[in-house]
């Protein structure tokens, strides 16, 4: 029997996030091991008038293409995935870690190349979520894999799953459009900023952040539930950027940890790297192409219900006290076109914390046009996004 849960989440996903509606041609794209979510979107589909089918994909069949394709193999992905993007009205995609560390033991020359083969298929998606001719969400579907990352049985994970989705409430639809109303608060403010500040102090473990992020002619976008589910966050496309920022989080991508991340920016662009650990794989995604040193967008996370790192970035980038800057690609949508294969969330946080030490580190904020508008964590201003 189907967990009712998954019921409940494939409507959400339907009927709210991506409000499939009659003659839509709507895609899933899953792992096997999803196929009681695969089931339950198809049924919901089907349900709201739309044609779904089904796409699969598989760690163990990637893992075959790293470990046995040629260069050439690998730089070319199936011509049907470019079909794929051009024909569907909806895409709903399943994140499914089997082994999230799959592929952390091979080549990063070869890990660059399979993320340069996606870049056509990110560059179409992008541009089609921007003219609003596609919509699409992707969820995490519970496995022992993520459930082990996140230091959680599984039974524990799931749970969390389903509350961070506030799916244990009578109406989640109504319950996420109030998230809306609050983050919209957010984005109308910042949308007549010109200029991000996001400090926090230096300390005995590094040099701390001190980053400016221009968004003058930039669009805020509100991240309530209809494209990242569960979601919580606001973000806009940098127009520049300068300064430095070190990442107290690891670096999580392709199932590589990259620790203690320093990136130093000028004039929008990665000009010094380094990191205490996996510097080679960083290095070796940020020089994939031209694009890769660019930052592509910044956010800060809104949903104060996720609150521990879970080495998961769908759920790390929303953790409320949180901003996180994305090297790589940009949404066209939020005003930055850059063009990259790689699009890699960085997560800061800057709630108080103890350092090794013991000492207690505060003060870190955000400012806008020198106006402070998050500190150590937290929003100022009444009626914005905040702990329950």
């Amino acid at each position: 029997m189907r967990d009712p849960r998954l019921n409940k989440l494939a409507s959400v996903l339907v009927n709210y996030a991506t409000q499939v509606k009659k003659g839509d041609v709507v895609g899933i794209l899953a792992d096997p091991i999803a196929m009681p979510m695969v089931e339950a979107i198809y049924e919901a589909a089907l349900k709201a008038g739309g044609h779904p089918f089904y796409v699969p994909r598989s760690e163990s069949l990637q893992e075959l293409l790293v470990a046995h394709g040629s260069d050439e193999q690998i730089a070319n992905p199936p011509a049907f995935m470019s079909d794929y993007i051009e024909r569907v009205d909806v895409s709903i995609g399943l994140w499914v870690e089997v082994n999230s560390r799959f592929l952390s033991r091979y080549d990063s020359r070869k890990a660059a190349l399979l993320q340069q083969a996606r870049r056509p298929f990110l560059k179409r998606f992008m541009e089609r979520e921007a003219d609003e001719s596609l919509r699409w969400c992707g969820t995490q579907f519970p496995t022992h894999g993520s459930a082990q990352d996140a230091g959680m049985s599984l039974t524990q994970f799931e749970d969390f799953i389903f509350n961070a989705g506030l799916l244990h409430l009578p109406d989640p639809a109504a319950a996420w459009r109030e998230v809306e109303t609050r983050q919209q608060r957010v984005c109308d403010w910042l949308q007549k900023r010109k200029e991000l500040r996001f400090f926090v102090p230096s300390s005995d473990e590094n040099d701390g952040t001190d980053l400016r992020v221009g968004v003058d002619g930039s669009t805020w976008i509100n991240c309530c539930g209809q494209s990242n589910f569960p979601d919580g966050e606001v973000f806009a496309g940098p127009r520049g950027v300068d300064g430095h920022v070190n990442y107290n989080f690891p670096a999580v991508y392709q199932g590589h940890e990259v620790e203690g991340v320093r990136l130093a920016f000028k004039g929008g662009r990665v000009i010094d790297a380094s990191a205490k650990r996996g510097e080679d794989f960083l290095f070796r995604m940020l020089d994939q192409d031209e694009g890769a040193r660019n930052l592509g967008e910044i956010a800060i996370g809104t949903n104060y219900g996720i609150t521990q790192f879970m080495k998961n970035t769908l759920f790390d980038e929303k953790i409320g006290g949180t901003f996180h800057a994305a090297v790589g690609a940009g949404y066209p949508k939020s005003g930055n076109f850059n063009e990259s294969g790689l699009h890699w969330d960085m997560v800061c946080d800057m709630r108080p914390r103890t350092l090794s030490s013991g000492a207690r580190l505060r003060g870190a904020t955000i400012a806008a046009d020198g106006e402070v508008f998050h500190k150590d964590g937290l929003f100022v201003f009444d009626g914005w996004p905040g702990p329950t």
